[in-house]
C-alpha cells in the first residue's frame, strides 16, 4: 500500500462532507488524513483527502467519487508535481530553564511560539510530514503535553488549477 493525494472539488453545500465521509465508510475505505476548505469561489469547497492504498483501490474510490453529485472534479495529486503542507501545534513542558532551548529548537525548524505561560510553551509550524515529525522528536525530550495536527493539504505546482 502507498499513500496517494485526492483533491477533490465539491459544492459548497451542508451535508457534502457527511456524503463522502459516508461513501468511504460504505465502501470500507479508510481515510488516513482529511482536510478541506473554501476555494476562490465560495460556492465551491475543496478536499484534500490521502489514503493509503493500492492502485485498484485507489481507482475504485475515484470513481466512487465521481459518481457523488455534490462532486465537481477529481484530481490525484502526484508527488513530484505538488506541494504538500501539514499545519501542527506543539505543547511542550517548559520550566524557565527549559524555553530558551525549546525556542531554538521552534526557530531551527522555522516554527513560531504562539504561547507561553508558566508551565508550557506552544509551538505552531507548517510543513510537510517530515518535517514535522523532526520537531516532534527534538521536542519529546521537554515533555509533549498536547498535539493538534490540520492533516494534509496540497496544490498542484506551476500554472493553472484542478478546476480548469
Amino acid at each position: 500500500m502507498k499513500k496517494h493525494v485526492l483533491s477533490v472539488l465539491v459544492e459548497n453545500n451542508s451535508g457534502v462532507l457527511s456524503r463522502i465521509a459516508g461513501l468511504f465508510t460504505r465502501r470500507g475505505y479508510n481515510i488516513d488524513s482529511l482536510s478541506v476548505g473554501t476555494t476562490e469561489n465560495p460556492k465551491i469547497s475543496r478536499m484534500t483527502i490521502s489514503v493509503l492504498e493500492d492502485e485498484s483501490t485507489l481507482e475504485q474510490i475515484r470513481k466512487q467519487l465521481n459518481k457523488l453529485v455534490p462532486v465537481i472534479k477529481v484530481v490525484r495529486l502526484e508527488g513530484d508535481r505538488s506541494i504538500y503542507r501539514e499545519l501542527v501545534m506543539i505543547k511542550v513542558g517548559a520550566g524557565v530553564e527549559d524555553r530558551s532551548s525549546i525556542i531554538d529548537i521552534a526557530n531551527i525548524f522555522r516554527g513560531n511560539v504562539v504561547d507561553v505561560s508558566s508551565e508550557s510553551v506552544v509551538v505552531e509550524m507548517t510543513g510537510d510530514s517530515n518535517k514535522i515529525s523532526g520537531l516532534l522528536e527534538m521536542l519529546k525530550p521537554f515533555g509533549i503535553i498536547e498535539i493538534v495536527r490540520t492533516g494534509l493539504t496540497g496544490i498542484q505546482r506551476g500554472y493553472g488549477s484542478i478546476g480548469e
